[in-house]
């Protein structure tokens, strides 16, 4: 048996935003708790959704203290605000640190013997159906605005709680081109391997099937197409189509779960403060390497998909070519970075392969890892 869950609405292409204020009138909402990260609002993004609200004379309250790698505190500070103005919506403004702050906030409002946010990890079983929630990403990235996961750090245990939850997913999800064309290159580079990690991890991942196949390939085809374009050229078309490919991978993702790319970033991101997106891009080709010698007739699949003849490659020259293409796209939007530009010390690496080993990403992995190939894999990508 497969299970689908998906958001009930979704508006993509440039200018979509202007449905918002429709949406939320013909929906009975009054009062809105705009959720957003301060570079964003200062940067006057948010502001070309809350012209709206205030054109249309909809009253709302901007928490703009989120942080790149959202915390406990955050999603208290904006709980706290979101009750004080007796907010009946919730609009997230901004990439996955934004949205996964939204989705904690609309899930303790409802289910309020979770405001200690830590019972929130790993799958959850909380009783009801998170606050109403609008999502409008502003980053081709994490696809939060389809996905029933969020990852809130507790900076006091430095982990990355992955929270999975169905009563999360929002509503309404408004995927405006606009929103992203004023990402700098390097968030633009960063949240698009983040995008393709989704990709080819959901496409090999142990729980995948037919439709999310179908999801993940045409994801990976359109990132590797359009993500140098969107980053360097700031196309306008190839930054539609990154907005779409990482909407459409986390359909896939959201549904079959991810690997060990993620449960490896995750702790760079806990620790050191890692962007996610440049965690993934980092840690992707060297566990690509290493999960290449179970899965490589998947990976011969997505160099058939990319319009390569790897009909009759051996094992080893998939899982060099794969590697190498993944390489070349991060080298093509700029990020050349390795583990040891997050700040990682080889002394670090049992303690982040001891928080790796706990991640729950690791058992959707196609290979089994242990805590010594943890450790391996943090040094090889060093």
């Amino acid at each position: 048996m497969t299970k689908f869950v998906l958001n009930e609405t979704a508006y993509f292409g440039k200018g979509s935003r202007e449905a918002l204020a429709d949406e939320i009138k013909n929906r009975g909402f009054h009062k809105v708790l705009v959720v957003t990260d301060s570079v964003i609002y200062k940067a006057g993004v948010t502001e070309k959704v809350c012209s709206i609200l205030k054109r249309e004379g909809i009253d709302f309250e901007i928490f703009s203290e989120v942080k790149p790698n959202p915390t406990i505190k955050n999603v208290l500070d904006g709980y706290e605000i979101c009750k004080k103005i007796k907010a009946d919506v919730i609009i997230a403004v901004g990439g996955g640190s934004s949205i996964d702050t939204a989705k904690a906030i609309s899930i303790i409002m409802t289910n309020p013997d979770r405001q200690d946010v830590t019972s929130l990890n790993g799958l959850s079983n909380t009783l009801n159906k998170g606050m109403p929630m609008i999502a409008l990403p502003t980053t081709a990235g994490t696809a939060a605005e389809v996905t029933i996961n969020y990852v809130i750090t507790d900076e006091q245990r430095e982990i990355k709680m992955v929270c999975v939850d169905p009563h999360d997913i929002p509503i309404l999800a408004i995927i405006d081109s606009e929103l992203m064309e004023t990402m700098p290159k390097s968030v633009a580079a960063s949240t698009g391997m983040d995008a393709l990690t989704h990709a080819i991890e959901g496409y090999i991942t142990k729980a995948h099937n037919t439709m999310s196949d179908r999801f993940h390939m045409k994801a990976i085809q359109l990132i590797f197409e359009n993500l140098p374009k969107a980053v360097n050229d700031k196309d306008e078309k190839a930054i539609e189509n990154m907005g779409l490919a990482q909407y459409i991978a986390g359909m896939g993702f959201s549904n079959v779960g991810l690997g060990i790319v993620h449960s490896m970033a995750h702790q760079l991101g806990a620790v050191y403060d890692t962007p996610h997106g440049l965690a993934n891009a980092i840690l992707l080709p060297t566990v690509m390497e290493f999960n290449g010698e179970v899965c490589y007739e998947r990976f011969r699949e997505i160099l058939i998909g990319l319009g390569m003849h790897a009909q009759n490659y051996t094992k080893q020259e998939i899982i060099k070519t794969m590697v190498d293409k993944i390489k070349e796209l991060s080298e093509k939007v700029g990020i050349v970075s390795t583990v040891k530009d997050t700040g990682a010390k080889e002394e670090d690496f049992e303690m982040l392969a001891q928080k790796a080993m706990e991640d729950p990403c690791k058992p959707g992995n196609p290979r089994e890892v242990s805590k010594n190939d943890f450790i391996e894999l943090y040094r090889r990508a060093m």
